[in-house]
């Protein structure tokens, strides 16, 4: 099992890697007679596209994204949805003087051990690189939520932390979010976080990240108890991005600090209508989602690739010591912001058409 699938009902298969020619995936599950073009789906990979700041890696990629089959005069058809996307930017001599040799904080030395090869070229399938298909799907997954419950809905990603910078939630602009290379809602964090990356790379090191979710306008009944609960899809799913190490649901590790008195989310009528009170489980109980708001963050760490020199060792088991060339994001968790609306994205499609 290669397990380069995700999704029951919205699958999404994804393949290649950061070297190879091209990159793509194929979509299945999405209903028929939904209005599709490749520029519906650019929109957001544009958002991804590495090279927009000095703050993200200086790879050069268009990321221009061809639908080759599942599309029949702007609409799909039923059938399975495959999309393309040319590698043009890649610079594999960047690599070949470590091709023997295990990047510390990598996948390098794991697939090597599980596979017996590995692609040294960038990482290979244990790339970044991958996660453009994730965002293509995910544009084609919000299409599909928002054809099964016939309602405007919202997903919103923020960087809400930079090592140990967090944002002040009392400045949360919404609008503000598009309009910044970090995709912060905190107009005045920037310049703060601005000094700490700058730093960080002239350090030859990085900087980890906390990146904030927020879906608004999902139906009660999302998801199922015990095994196929939404939030522990939700957790999987921000799980198989690349350097996440950590998910938390609503108040999350927080809860810790509250009591049953102040965490629980109280109940009433308005309107003859059920509202709660208070968010502090991220708009899922039980597995099953509320009709609030469902709020997740995850935890990215620090890109692994730096030019300080690290103790590792090559495929001989001989001791190394090893400085990461090449282009290299300083602050992976600021790309990862689209990532993780996709992947909410594709959760929520695949359940919308399981329950609804």
């Amino acid at each position: 099992m290669s397990s380069n699938i995700s999704g029951k009902i919205f699958t999404f298969q994804t393949w290649g890697e950061s070297h190879g020619k091209a990159i793509g995936c194929v979509i299945d599950g999405v209903p028929s007679k939904i209005e599709l073009s490749e520029e519906d789906i650019q929109i957001y990979l544009n958002k991804r596209r590495p090279g927009q700041s000095k703050f993200t890696t200086q790879r050069k990629e268009s990321d221009k994204v061809e639908i080759l089959s599942g599309v029949f005069e702007g609409k799909t058809t039923g059938h399975p949805i495959s999309l393309l996307i040319n590698n043009e930017d890649q610079k594999t001599k960047d690599y070949s003087d470590i091709k023997d040799i295990f990047r510390p904080g990598h996948a390098d030395y794991t697939y090597w051990s599980k596979y017996g090869i590995r692609d040294y070229r960038g990482g290979g399938r244990s790339s970044a690189r991958e996660t453009a298909m994730r965002v293509a799907a995910g544009a084609i997954a919000r299409k599909v939520i928002k054809n099964k419950i016939k309602k405007e809905f919202k997903i919103t990603g923020a960087l809400v932390q930079v090592g140990e910078v967090k944002i002040d939630y009392d400045n949360w602009n919404e609008d503000f979010i598009e309009k910044n290379d970090f995709f912060s809602p905190d107009e005045k964090i920037i310049e703060k976080w601005e000094k700490l990356i700058i730093k960080a790379r002239k350090e030859g090191s990085s900087l980890g990240a906390i990146i904030e979710l927020r879906c608004k306008g999902m139906p009660v009944g999302l998801g199922e108890p015990v095994y196929d609960k939404l939030d522990a899809d939700l957790a999987k799913s921000m799980m198989s991005i690349n350097a996440v190490k950590g998910v938390e649901i609503g108040n999350g590790f927080n809860s810790v600090y509250e009591s049953g008195l102040s965490n629980v989310d109280e109940m009433r009528i308005k309107n003859n209508k059920p509202i709660f009170l208070s968010n502090n489980n991220g708009g899922i109980l039980g597995g099953i989602s509320s009709g609030q708001d469902i709020i997740l963050r995850f935890c990215v760490k620090p890109t692994s690739s730096i030019l300080t020199k690290r103790k590792t060792i090559d495929i001989n088991y001989n001791e190394k010591e090893i400085s990461t060339k090449g282009r290299h994001d300083p602050c992976v968790g600021i790309r990862a912001v689209p990532v993780g609306e996709a992947m909410m994205a594709n959760t929520l499609a695949d359940h919308c058409l399981r329950y609804l």
